[in-house]
């Protein structure tokens, strides 16, 4: 069976830190339809650098949905599609020849673009670490029975820590909000009693950490749990609520 190829017209956007950017038209001609839409950009940039222009700069590294480093709107959504995957697991097949794709980096107040598509993140990082650590005694793994954990909390916990901070909540939300991202890092923790010891500090330093640093407030519009590739769930965002009320009612008394 002939693999098929397709041709389509990319309005990307090309920008400098600090400065104005623009989109620029380029044509990506002969694309196999099982190449990632990660590779499609590979040969684009590979024609431009032989045509002795600067490539597209883009940000990835495991290309295999795990590290969440990839992400940008491709025809105004998240990572391209709104079916639970990254930008590299977007295959070209979900395209028909001839089409015309805007590709620009994620939008937000927090994520300021570092060149192209690529865009700095590093807050998310912020927000976890203002969470500071668990408190656990090293050594040999204990029994795994050591501490009995309701299968219900364990697997809500477990769905939380699937979160991969590539930030699409943040960009597809209409207030730039990360209440998604840091309420599922909360909850990894406040569901277990490992984290019970840090649990009314982490949320409350977690919480003003993200305040600080411009992300915007949350206004329920669930935008954020229809773009994120690992599925979060906004029930999350309740908790995180929860947690930082009784936290502030924990200080008081």
């Amino acid at each position: 069976m002939a693999e098929k190829k397709i041709n389509l017209t990319l309005n990307v956007w090309r920008q400098q830190a600090g400065q104005e950017g623009a989109f620029e038209t380029y044509q990506a001609e002969n694309i196999d339809t099982n190449a990632s839409f990660l590779e499609m950009l590979d040969v684009v940039n590979e024609n431009l650098t032989c045509a002795g222009k600067e490539p597209i700069a883009f940000e990835h590294d495991c290309r295999e949905g795990i590290c969440g480093s990839c992400g940008a709107l491709v025809a105004g959504k998240t990572h391209g599609s709104h079916d639970r995957s990254t930008l590299c697991q977007l295959h070209m097949r979900s395209f028909e020849d001839g089409d015309e794709l805007t590709i620009e980096p994620f939008r937000a107040d927090a994520f300021p673009v570092i060149k192209d598509l690529i865009v700095d993140r590093s807050a998310l990082d912020q927000i976890v670490s203002s969470g500071g650590y668990v408190s656990v005694k090293t050594g040999s793994a204990p029994e795994a029975s050591t501490i009995p954990i309701e299968k219900n909390f364990a697997d809500a916990a477990m769905d939380a820590a699937a979160c991969i901070g590539c930030g699409a909540c943040v960009a597809a939300c209409p207030n730039g909000s990360a209440m998604l991202f840091t309420s599922a890092k909360v909850s990894q923790f406040a569901l277990l009693p490992q984290g019970a010891p840090e649990r009314a500090s982490r949320v409350k330093e977690m919480v003003e950490t993200m305040d600080r640093l411009g992300f915007g407030n949350c206004s329920n519009e669930y935008e954020c749990a229809v773009a994120c590739p690992k599925g979060i769930d906004v029930k999350h965002i309740a908790r995180l609520n929860r947690e930082f009320i009784a936290s502030r009612t924990r200080k008081k008394k």
